[in-house]
């Protein structure tokens, strides 16, 4: 025997069309209860008569929908979502059985998926976190972060995409590099400023690259700043104002767009074939990106566009500076090399401190307050000069060699050698007078 599906408002019509047919209730003050009309309150009861309980339910019940879509539609469907998108979202297969001649709404496609049994649905508890709402215009604050992934899935080693998403409008920006750098998050930024010009803010985590860790100098404690990064001593130069997130739900905005990524990114490059960060870089620029915002885009509250004017000496300041100390020949020892400073460097005196500047294209730049010096490397570590031997008077005080009598007897060991002999003096004289 079939089950009779009915609602709740069709079970509470039973007891009334029973008082109806039994005479103790008018028709008219039942379609007044059932909240209808007195024609279809008298509809209601001559189905009552004819069908019983039945014909007080939905009448389109279990019937097909005169906008349902063709059974072979939906088996196609199906069959290619199995064959080809099995792990695909339900818009992004949606999008791609368009492409193939399949024109499905994506809800429409994810409640086939779940009644053909190909997925089951998971829900998780999340953590209460507060709300913030998108700055005004775009460009006040963009999100960085890197995302470490196997994005090829497996056709290479795993690499991290550099992602870049302003807080406005969702605007994106991402390259793939071997690691999460600083010279990684240089090179994305420089993308940036160069399509966008200079945002006023960033909003990072708190990676060694962006956060400093150690102490700070005496000449930092003197003057009150921060130790900083590389990175961050950049963005200082810049005037870009460095946000630390402190969880990564802070930055929600980045890290969901990792997520989608994650997604639609990886299975779009495995239907390219694409298998090497040349290759991904070049998709990404080419193809993925630009449909990407257009899709996901949203206008800014504020339609004033605040980014900065570009800076002409960008990549002299997106670099690694270290302070050295100039020696007395005028040499400077950087990361086991040495140069030398020529004549025509005025104003640098020995023991002077100046700042070694590495470009990201390896360069070198050698600067002193802000102005830079002449200078030349030299193969090695230079030799010392020979030291003439001190004059006292008309002695000259020359270091006795190594099988000179005065070291054999021990007079060089100096101060311990000392006060060992003043020691034995003191444990003699003291038997002495004990004797």
């Amino acid at each position: 025997m079939e089950t009779l599906i009915m609602s709740r408002a069709e079970r509470k019509r039973i007891s009334i069309m029973e008082k109806v047919v039994g005479k103790e209730l008018a028709i008219v003050t039942a379609a007044e209860l059932m909240g209808v009309g007195y024609r279809q309150a008298k509809r209601i009861v001559r189905r009552y008569r004819d069908k019983g309980d039945a014909g007080l339910a939905h009448q389109s019940r279990g019937r097909q929908s005169g906008r349902a879509k063709p059974k072979e539609l939906k088996a196609r469907a199906l069959k290619l979502f199995q064959e080809r998108y099995r792990d695909f979202g339900p818009t992004l297969a949606a999008e791609k059985l368009a492409e193939a001649g399949v024109e499905v709404d994506h809800e429409t496609l994810r409640r086939w998926v779940l009644e053909a049994g190909l997925w089951e649905v998971s829900r998780q508890r999340s953590k209460h976190r507060q709300w913030r709402a998108r700055k005004a215009n775009f460009g006040m604050m963009v999100q960085l972060d890197g995302s470490h992934h196997d994005w090829m899935e497996g056709r290479r080693e795993w690499c991290v995409l550099m992602v870049m998403v302003d807080d406005a409008t969702n605007w994106t920006e991402a390259r793939f590099f071997e690691e999460e750098t600083t010279a990684a998050s240089y090179e994305v930024l420089e993308v940036w400023i160069g399509a966008h010009g200079m945002p006023q803010s960033l909003y990072v985590d708190r990676d060694s690259i962006y956060r400093c860790e150690r102490v700070a100098g005496v000449a930092e404690q003197v003057d009150d700043q921060k130790p900083q990064t590389q990175f961050g001593r950049a963005m200082g130069q810049l005037g870009v104002e460095l946000i630390l997130a402190h969880s990564p739900q802070a930055k929600g905005r980045v890290e969901r767009r990792h997520g989608l990524l994650q997604d639609r990114l990886v299975k779009e490059m495995r239907l390219a074939g694409i298998s090497d960060l040349e290759g991904a870089n070049r998709f990404l620029k080419e193809d993925f990106l630009p449909k990407l915002n257009r899709r996901f885009v949203v206008e800014a509250a504020d339609p004033v566009d605040v980014h900065g004017p570009r800076r002409r000496d960008l990549k002299e300041v997106l670099s690694w500076e270290d302070e050295r100390v100039v020696q007395k020949d005028w040499t400077v020892a950087w990361e086991g090399r040495w140069f030398q400073i020529g004549a025509e460097g005025g104003g640098v005196r020995s023991r002077s401190r100046i700042v070694v500047r590495k470009l990201m294209d390896g360069q070198v730049r050698l600067l002193h307050a802000g102005r830079r010096l002449k200078w030349r490397e030299l193969p090695g570590r230079p030799k010392k000069a020979e030291v003439e031997p001190r004059r006292v008077g008309r002695t000259h005080l020359v270091k006795p060699e190594k099988g000179h009598a005065w070291r054999r007897f021990g007079a060089a060991v100096g101060k311990r050698w000392e006060a060992g002999m003043k020691a034995q003096g003191e444990q003699r004289r003291a038997a002495q007078r004990q004797g």
